[in-house]
């Protein structure tokens, strides 16, 4: 690995943290911890870190609303984050989701499947982008500086938010399914399902469209997918 990538992990089970840490260490990876929530922002605004792995119950702050500070940060709403829990509720995943987490594990979990879905989120989140622009009337997608605006005014996406965003503007008109989305945005390693593209696509319509219930830009072909449409 020649640029060091930097990991946080957020939970106050020792045990687990030191699993997790030992894990991702033999992967080549840079391992912090925090066993809070108060501390993990205190680290976050201090230091550098390319992903968080955050525990959904913490003592203090919760993991649910470190995660909706840290996506409504500017300076940190592109840090990739994977949502941690105990938790098996359908809910709680969709809510993980909702507030901007990038990727959702249940404990108990594989130390190998971890690692996977760590890996397979800085690909995403690392790809180097082209220089040209999407303009799409008053929507514009700017590659090479990871931005997006609508009538002048910047608009702020979670990395994953902006990459679909980006896919499907440039192939206007094509209709993709959510299996299609899920491989092509998430990666057959992500281990996401496919109510993962309906929340991704609903944050995206409350950020872009005037009106989200009647979207210009991204539209369902009903029982089949989404599509960016032309006009």
């Amino acid at each position: 690995m020649n640029t060091p990538i930097y990991i946080l992990v957020v939970d106050d089970e020792s045990d687990l943290v030191e699993l997790v840490s030992y894990n991702l260490k033999r992967e080549g990876f840079i391992i912090d911890s925090a066993p809070s929530g108060e501390i993990a922002m205190d680290k976050i605004r201090k230091g550098r870190y390319n992903l968080v792995i955050l525990d959904l119950m913490l003592p203090g702050i919760q993991g649910t609303d470190l995660c909706r500070m840290l996506k409504n940060d500017a300076k940190t709403a592109d840090l990739p984050i994977i949502m941690l829990t105990a938790k098996t509720d359908e809910v709680d995943k969709i809510i993980g989701l909702e507030i901007g987490a990038d990727d959702y594990i249940t404990k108990p979990f594989s130390p190998m499947e971890l690692v996977s879905r760590v890996k397979a989120l800085l690909r995403r989140t690392t790809e180097k982008p082209v220089t040209e622009k999407v303009v799409a009337e008053e929507l514009e997608i700017d590659r090479e500086r990871y931005t997006v605006s609508v009538k002048g005014k910047p608009v702020k996406l979670s990395a994953t938010e902006f990459k679909l965003l980006l896919y499907l503007a440039e192939r206007k008109g094509k209709v993709f399914s959510r299996e299609q989305l899920l491989d092509t945005i998430w990666g057959n390693e992500a281990f996401v399902e496919p109510r993962t593209v309906d929340v991704h696509i609903r944050r995206l319509r409350s950020h872009i469209e005037k009106d989200p219930a009647n979207p210009r830009y991204i539209r369902t072909l009903r029982g089949i997918g989404y599509f960016f449409a032309e006009k």
